[in-house]
Formats: C-alpha cells, sequence, structure tokens
C-alpha cells in the first residue's frame, strides 16, 4: 500500500467521496470529510472564482465548528478536482484559493495531466490521476503523478472496459503511488475488496449521489434507488466519451438512446434537445444500482458502510484456512 500516512489517519474508511460534475458542492463534501472520508470538490461547479472562494470558506467553517464540538472525531482531507479543460491562469487560481485553506491533494481527469503534476508538485501537493485502461495508466505513470483512480467496467461516468479484478492488481505491479479503485463501489465489503486487489482507496461516486446532501433533482437520486444495471447504457453517444447513462433519464428528455444521434466528440453537445447538457439533465449512473436501494444521509451511509467493512475485515484469515485444510486432508 503506499498511501501517505498522515491521509490514512484521518479516514475512518478508506474511501473518497469522488468530485462529480453537476453533483458535489459543499454540502456534500464537508459531510464526508466529517464522516472520516476523503471529500473533493470540482472547483467548477462554481460558476465563476468568487463562488468556488465561499464554497472554501463554508467547507472550512463548518469543519471547523464539527472539530470544536468533537475533537475526538476523525476528519477527512478536502481534495480539489482540477479540470484539465480550464487553461493553466485558471488551475493556479483555483490552487491559490487551495493554499489559504491547506489543500494538498489534487485531481484530474480527462487528458495528459503532465503539465498540471509539474504545477501540483511545485505547489507541494499531490496529483491523482483518472485512468480507464492499462495503456492510460502508463501515460499517468510517465506524467509522473502520484496516484491513479483506476476506472474499471461499471463505474458510472467515463467508466473503462477491463474489470477491476485485472486492472487495479496490474497497475499495482507497474506503480507504487497511490491506488484508488473506482467503479460500481457502493458496499463496506467491496472497498475492502478493493485493499484485498492492491488499492489503497476506493471512489465513491454513483453511492454518494444517492444521499440527501447530492446538489440534484430528487428524480435522479431516487432513479438511483429504484433502477438497475439492466436499466444503463455504455456508450459514447451522449457526451462524446463512452460512460453509463441512465435509460430513464434520457427517456426524460425525450431521446431514444437506441436510435440518437452521436456526440461529434468530447464536449459537443449539438446533438442534444436545447438546453440539455450531460450531468445537469441527462444522469449516469454504474452498475452499483444494483447495490443502492436508499437515499440516505452522509452520515448514515458512512456508518453503514463502515460496518459492512469490518465485516468484511474480520473474515477468518485465508493462510489460516488453508493449514486447516491441510490439516483434514492429511487427518483422513
Amino acid at each position: 500500500m503506499a498511501l501517505d500516512p498522515s491521509i490514512r489517519n484521518q479516514l475512518t474508511l478508506p474511501a473518497v467521496c469522488a468530485p462529480m460534475t453537476a453533483v458535489s458542492g459543499p454540502e456534500l463534501v464537508a459531510e464526508a470529510c466529517k464522516a472520516g472520508l476523503i471529500g473533493a470538490l470540482p472547483p467548477q461547479n462554481a460558476k465563476r472564482l468568487d463562488e468556488f472562494k465561499g464554497w472554501m470558506v463554508q467547507i472550512s467553517e463548518e469543519l471547523k465548528r464539527h472539530r470544536d464540538l468533537h475533537p475526538n472525531d476523525r476528519i477527512g482531507p478536502l481534495a480539489i478536482n482540477l479540470s484539465s479543460r480550464k487553461s493553466p491562469a485558471d488551475q493556479i487560481a483555483d490552487m491559490e484559493v487551495c493554499a489559504q485553506y491547506g489543500v494538498t491533494i489534487f485531481i484530474t481527469a480527462m487528458g495528459d495531466p503532465t503539465e498540471t503534476a509539474k504545477r501540483v508538485h511545485d505547489y507541494g501537493g499531490v496529483i491523482w490521476h483518472d485512468v480507464t485502461s492499462l495503456k492510460h495508466a502508463e501515460k499517468a505513470m510517465s506524467a509522473g503523478v502520484d496516484g491513479m483512480t483506476c476506472i474499471g467496467s461499471g463505474g458510472g461516468g467515463h467508466s473503462g472496459t477491463l474489470t477491476h479484478l485485472v486492472l487495479v492488481p496490474k497497475v499495482r505491479e507497474m506503480f507504487k503511488g497511490t491506488i484508488i479503485m473506482a467503479g460500481a463501489v457502493s458496499t463496506g465489503a467491496v472497498i475492502r475488496a478493493g485493499e484485498i486487489l492492491g488499492a489503497d482507496l476506493a471512489y465513491l461516486g454513483t453511492r454518494m449521489i444517492a444521499t440527501k446532501e447530492a446538489r440534484v433533482d430528487p428524480r435522479y437520486s431516487q432513479m438511483l434507488a429504484d433502477d438497475t444495471s439492466k436499466d444503463l447504457i455504455y456508450t459514447p453517444k451522449v457526451s462524446g466519451v463512452p460512460a453509463n447513462w441512465m435509460r430513464s433519464s434520457l427517456k426524460l428528455r425525450g431521446l431514444d438512446p437506441e436510435t440518437m444521434t452521436p456526440s461529434k466528440g468530447v464536449g459537443d453537445y449539438s446533438h442534444l434537445p436545447q438546453g440539455v447538457t450531460p450531468w445537469r439533465d441527462i444522469w449516469s449512473g454504474g452498475q452499483g444500482i444494483d447495490l443502492i436501494h436508499d437515499v440516505p444521509t452522509v452520515a448514515e451511509l458512512v456508518k453503514r458502510l463502515r460496518k459492512e467493512y469490518v465485516a468484511a475485515c474480520e473474515i477468518p484469515d485465508m493462510a489460516d484456512a488453508a493449514r486447516l485444510v491441510d490439516e483434514v486432508m492429511s487427518a483422513g
């Protein structure tokens, strides 16, 4: 494992509340940190820099209040998602705000992270980059990232097609940095499974959308609780990049997922009804929705995940089990 102990010691679960477009706001992120997870905020969800600054103040004050009231609680660190679509100047502006609040963890997604990695390292932080294939992982290593979010098949949003059972341990063979397992993580047992595969942390995306603090249309969160993985379609047609989208969501916007005109490329939404954009108006979800049945608060959810995680950790050691089998076999 390669997670800095200073980060791990702040957590109640080895998990990250993923930064999600049009979903993650200061309420969700603050509650995640208060519950002992890494809470990740995308500045681009704010309409302008001043609003992002206001969110950082809001989160900081909320965490201070919680720390004063519960001095023995573990409070997870804040991470910031640096958008690859922003200019270097805008990224630096976001980082200057982060410096005021001691943020040292930065997350990036699509694109080549080489230049952003240099900026983050000059700042004194660490950078975790999303990868959906072994090819992407090799490129991220060459770019000098400190961690990789390995998004396996079945994840919500921009997910890969390679199973976690291969992606995570193969990247661990190649890479000594922090590994975050992403895709269809909805229970504490799955978080533990990620550690067994070689991951340091697990990414909670879709499961966190179905919480009361997420900034989403109530129909979206309820859809995640009601629908199943058979209601998903994996396609590049919506946003130009392959992702899992909810059929019910597409139909709400008058779109037939089987016959709709495809996007011409990343960021092209001209094929969609006027005013409709992915993520905000068309909703994604991972195959983990099969394990989502309610819309709790973040605090309630993390308590449940923690209980499931501890139960999974208490499974008897397999080496001891193997020795017991050998003893039985030799005796018989």
